[in-house]
């Protein structure tokens, strides 16, 4: 479960604060305004976190572990002169958030999940001046200065889906996802796609926490998916997720006999399944991860911002761009070869991957 390190007493006072701060700035000069700091600054890059924060192990994390790699790789510190981010408490700070990321005067401005949508809509329309880009959903299209990052999750969570079914030993396996939305129903609908490719008949139990950073209740879903007889679970649930990854290292740890398996989601998560066998051998529960170069994506599009000037519209990025993938992690060579065969497909055409529910019904019942 992430921690709450929201920026502050008062948020807007405190981002310009914590951001020039880095930057080795008095604070007589960071509370003096920032149109001093604007004037001598670089292009400046500001990500703001959604519920599941900088440490969730999943989308957020890697969103920011891409932001420093392009603070590091253009020379640039974490600060109101560099790049940093916003981690809000939940949705009731999001309209603070972006009113102090504005008074920062930061160049680039990402909010990251389709939880950002109606207030980044309506910051971008009030303060016309500063660039805004969504991560996961879509900003209005008459907005000049705004730009929406989509990925094709359920190319990933296909082959996972492929994955999960040729692995499992009980022909029964689940999903659990964070907070239902068109999001996370590209994760589900391509994973059970996947699945069914396989095997028509195979049992797949389906849950959302409702959350992303609940890992008590991500843990008591996957206990009862487990006790039912799921042997792999496709944790979609960012910190949450990892109440998923509590509820197998448990019961490998406490019966080795079991062969339980969590596939991760949005980075490679393997570490995040480690745990010792009573004899004190090292092993990790988790299968694969399903990858979402989230972070490779602000990077990039900081780095074209910053060279050609901000482009307005929608970027979308698939499987074919190698920014959506799945992980070897310690999936046999059988299992390895046929992914690449089914990867091959999906990015020529040949299977056409469903994204919506109703996408999923009428590819089931082909």
């Amino acid at each position: 479960m992430s921690k709450r390190k929201v920026l502050g007493l008062s948020l807007a006072a405190v981002v310009l604060l914590a951001a020039c701060g880095n930057n080795n700035s008095s604070t007589k000069t960071e509370t003096t305004g920032a149109s001093s700091a604007k004037e001598s600054k670089k292009f400046s890059v500001l990500m703001m976190t959604d519920g599941g924060g900088v440490d969730d192990k999943s989308f957020n994390q890697s969103a920011w572990e891409g932001l420093q790699a392009w603070g590091k790789e253009t020379g640039r510190s974490k600060g109101v002169k560099g790049y940093n981010y916003i981690q809000p408490s939940g949705e009731r700070e999001y309209e603070t958030s972006i009113s102090a990321a504005v008074d920062a005067n930061y160049d680039l401005i990402f909010g990251v999940g389709y939880q950002w949508e109606e207030a980044l809509n309506k910051g971008a329309a009030t303060h016309t001046d500063s660039k805004f880009v969504l991560i996961d959903s879509v900003l209005d299209k008459k907005l000049e200065n705004g730009a929406s990052i989509l990925f094709a999750e359920h190319e990933a969570a296909f082959l996972a889906g492929v994955a999960a079914a040729k692995a499992t030993k009980t022909n029964h396996i689940g999903y659990i996802g964070g907070v239902q939305s068109e999001t996370l129903i590209r994760f589900e609908s391509g994973f059970v796609a996947g699945a069914k490719s396989v095997n028509k008949d195979i049992k797949i139990d389906r849950e959302y926490v409702g959350s992303f950073s609940d890992s008590a209740k991500g843990k008591i879903l996957a206990n009862t998916m487990y006790t039912s007889g799921a042997d792999i679970i496709y944790a979609a649930a960012g910190g949450a997720g990892l109440g998923v990854f509590s509820s197998a290292t448990d019961s490998m740890a406490s019966n080795p006999s079991k062969e339980l398996w969590v596939i991760g989601v949005d980075k490679d998560q393997h570490t995040d399944g480690a745990y010792k066998t009573s004899s004190g051998e090292e092993k990790s529960v988790t299968l694969t991860s399903t990858l979402k170069k989230v972070g490779d994506a602000i990077s990039q599009f900081a780095k074209d911002t910053e060279a050609n000037g901000f482009k307005a519209g929608i970027k979308r990025y698939t499987l074919k761009d190698g920014a959506v993938d799945l992980t070897d992690g310690q999936l046999s060579d059988e299992i390895k070869t046929e992914l690449k065969k089914v990867k091959e497909k999906i990015i020529d055409g040949s299977i056409k991957v469903p994204s919506t529910y109703s996408e999923l019904d009428t590819y089931l019942a082909q």
